[in-house]
Parts: structure tokens; sequence; C-alpha cells
């Protein structure tokens, strides 16, 4: 069996002047790829100074996290928007960020869309076009991070930018390979010892679950942990310690 390489991401900086959103500072230690929030939906720029600080000092690679800009929302609710207002909207978010990283000696990894921007995109190509072409419109040696064999990927490579399949230890998948939605029962998994296993099971065998417990076959690069989930630094330090034993090499992308 050829080694198995996997890359744990966190969705971070997603704080808003006294508002605090997630356990960050518990988290970095244990992933090696964050994303940034931008400041649309969440994050202003002094939480992105001070996240990608926190990054540096842990030595995990930084990532741009743009999404729509709702803050009420959170970016979790889906907009009628024309893809050119959506390259525009993340040029500025990424540009906004690298800046910043500039700022601290930090070069960005990878992009990776957020909330409703990225499941509309893992249904839209013209929506996942435009997320690509800003990406690649501010640096094409970044990586499109997408849900695996979704119009993301395929946009991203059109776009000829390197891409990373991302999978998510504690959701539940459609049989489509589609995130289950969130209102669905079952689609949001709790239960720790579960999502640790889903986790190795997505490394290992390249398969989800949906909420009935069956099969899918998902192929993945990267796998997202959620910052703002109860107990989270222990989680993520859980499913890394379990990766490692089942022989994962456990580094950025």
């Amino acid at each position: 069996m050829s080694p198995i390489k996997i890359d744990l991401n966190c969705d971070m900086g997603e704080s808003f002047g006294p508002w605090r959103m997630g356990e960050d500072g518990g988290v970095m230690p244990q992933i090696t790829s964050a994303n940034i929030a931008c400041g649309a939906h969440a994050g202003d720029p002094g939480v992105m100074r001070r996240t990608v600080r926190l990054a540096r000092a842990a030595g995990v690679a930084v990532g741009a996290h743009p999404g729509f800009a709702d803050l009420q929302g959170f970016g979790r609710r889906e907009m009628t928007v024309d893809p050119s207002e959506i390259e525009d909207s993340l040029i500025a978010q990424i540009g906004a960020l690298a800046a910043i990283a500039r700022a601290e000696g930090v070069a960005l990894q990878h992009v990776k869309a957020h909330g409703a921007l990225y499941n509309m995109a893992a249904r839209d190509r013209a929506l996942a076009d435009a997320i690509a072409r800003a990406i690649a419109s501010v640096d094409p040696a970044l990586i499109m991070f997408g849900l695996p064999g979704s119009p993301m990927i395929e946009a991203g490579r059109a776009a000829g930018l390197r891409v990373a399949s991302e999978g998510f230890a504690d959701r539940a998948y459609q049989p489509d390979g589609s995130l289950a939605p969130r209102s669905r029962p079952g689609a949001v998994i709790h239960d720790a010892a579960a999502v640790v296993t889903r986790a190795i099971r997505m490394a290992r065998e390249g398969v989800g679950l949906t909420p009935e417990g069956a099969e899918v076959a998902l192929r993945v690069d990267t796998i997202c942990v959620h910052g703002d989930t109860p107990g989270a630094p222990e989680l993520t330090r859980r499913i890394r310690e379990a990766l490692q034993a089942a022989g994962a090499s456990v580094s950025p992308i």
C-alpha cells in the first residue's frame, strides 16, 4: 500500500470585533492548513492579522476563506448573485488576506470558499468558474480547495490551478457525494469517536457515509475540522493522532 498523505484544515479567524468565534488558539497546533476568513462573512483586519500570526507561530500553512458578504447570516445563506460580482468580491477578499500575510512574512498556500458560496459552487459550474478565475487572477500558484468530483474541482483544473479535494469528518454525505443539508437529521456528526473513525476511513479507504450509514466514494487530499465545535482542540488532536497511528503522514498540501 502506498503511503497516505493527508492535510488537516480548519476554518479560522471568524471572530469579529468583540465577538469571539471558535477556539483558534487551541486548534491551530493540531492542524496543517488554516482557512482564514477575509472580512466578508466573518473576520476583520485585526482578526485576520492575529490569525496569520498564530498560524506562522505553529508552522501551519495559511489560506484564504472568502465568502458571501453576509455577516448577519455568517455566509451560510444562499444568495442570487452574478458570477462576475463574486469574482470581483473574491479578488478583493483574497487580496486583502494576501497583503496581511505578506506583512507578516507569510505566503498564501490555498483558497477555500466558505459556506453557502462553497455549496452553491459545488453544483454550479458558472459560479465555480468565477471562484477559479478570481484565485488565478490573484496568484495562479494558489491551490483551490473543493468538494470531490464537483464542478469546483473541474473549474480549478480548467483555470490551470492545482486543486485539492476536501472531505468533512463531521458531516454526512448524500449518495451523489454532496454534503447532506445541515437541516437533515444526522447531517452533522456530534459523536467525537464517530468523527475520528470517519476521518480515518476518508484518508485510508476514500469513503464517506450517508446519514443512513451507506458508503459514498470520496477521494480526499485534505480533511476539514471545525474550530467552533465544542471541544474542538481535543477532537482535532484525537483526529490527528488517530490518522498518524493509522500510518498517515499529516502535512500541508
